[in-house]
């Protein structure tokens, strides 16, 4: 799982500074290794429903990219006006980084926004969503 740790914190990389050049490339790998692992423990890392629940998740954000593009036409032709706070249960046996890929999940559409992440000891928690809406 170190792999798909490295591949994420890449992409990331890639997605902010959008430079494939060598330097950003050297640099962005760079980053990528020094920064600490999302996991627990080597056993939680290996498991194959962990790879199954980071394949969902990847699955989720390609198919965001088209909904925040739909979202963002949407909310140019039609005024949302009214927002709404609502708190959503993280789901059960998520490690850090899948947590962090919910929160850049919500964040990525135009129409929602993380505003805070309580975590519980015993749990993992719940997010506060700010969203809009039309009428």
């Amino acid at each position: 799982m170190r792999i798909l740790d490295i591949a994420l914190k890449l992409l990331l990389w890639f997605l902010i500074t959008t430079d494939t050049s060598l330097a950003n490339c050297l640099i962005g790998g760079a980053v990528a290794l020094l920064l600490p692992q999302f996991g627990k423990t080597a056993s939680a890392r290996a498991s194959l429903s962990h790879i199954k629940l980071w394949l969902q998740m990847l699955w989720k954000i390609v198919l965001a990219i088209p909904q925040a593009y739909v979202e963002a036409f949407e909310m140019m032709l039609k005024p949302h006006k009214i927002e709404e706070i609502t708190v959503e249960k993280v789901e059960p046996h998520r490690t850090r980084g899948l947590i962090f890929l919910d929160i850049f999940l919500i964040t990525f559409t135009p129409k929602t926004i993380v505003v805070d992440y309580f975590s519980d000891d015993d749990a993992r928690g719940s997010y506060v969503v700010h969203s809009i809406r039309r009428r």
